[in-house]
């Protein structure tokens, strides 16, 4: 039985202190698979490696973990805690860029040319991995720590226990799928 897990089965019986522990174990390699998924982030962003670990351990219930049954299970929320994050950042991001609590000024005759943002395709990346959880919630899993977490095939296999061809054949699956559904919705 690997130190994480035994660390995870205190936490069960209530051994508040296993949490303080937990946190080195896994520190490094969130923050490492943040590092990657910030890498793929437009210059500029504001939001941190280490700040999108610190906000994900603390969503994941901090000191006070719940029960995660294995490590998979663990990485498995934190890839959904950090998706979160990331979405309700570009939200926040849109919101304030389109004038949230603003005052409408007249812009009659001004041109002004509009590319569209990196945080318009996160958001209809969200909207498209939401509709593709209903249909498949294990392949939704792989694309979200593939593609948010930013685990290689190896470690997404692994955390989902399934073999690496297999990852391979959901992630060409479901990237098509979430393509044809954006291109759909413009």
């Amino acid at each position: 039985m690997s130190e994480f897990t035994q660390i995870l089965g205190r936490l069960e019986r209530g051994d508040s202190p296993a949490a303080a522990e937990l946190l080195p174990l896994v520190y490094d390699e969130l923050r490492r698979l943040a590092a990657q998924k910030m890498n793929r982030e437009p210059a500029g962003h504001t939001l941190q490696p280490a700040a999108l670990v610190h906000e994900a351990w603390l969503r994941l219930g901090g000191d006070e973990a719940p029960a995660f049954q294995n490590r998979a299970h663990f990485f498995g929320a934190a890839a959904e805690a950090m998706r979160r994050i990331l979405i309700e950042h570009a939200r926040r991001r849109l919101a304030v860029k389109r004038g949230a609590g603003v005052a409408a000024i007249d812009l009659d005759g001004l041109e002004i040319s509009s590319p569209i943002a990196d945080d318009d395709r996160l958001l209809a990346l969200d909207e498209a991995l939401e509709k593709f959880a209903i249909m498949d919630l294990r392949k939704a899993e792989l694309v979200k720590l593939r593609y948010f977490v930013g685990l290689n095939f190896e470690e997404a296999a692994s955390a989902l226990g399934i073999a690496v061809p297999t990852a391979k054949q959901w992630w060409a699956y479901a990237r098509a799928w979430i393509t044809v559904e954006m291109r759909g919705n413009g």
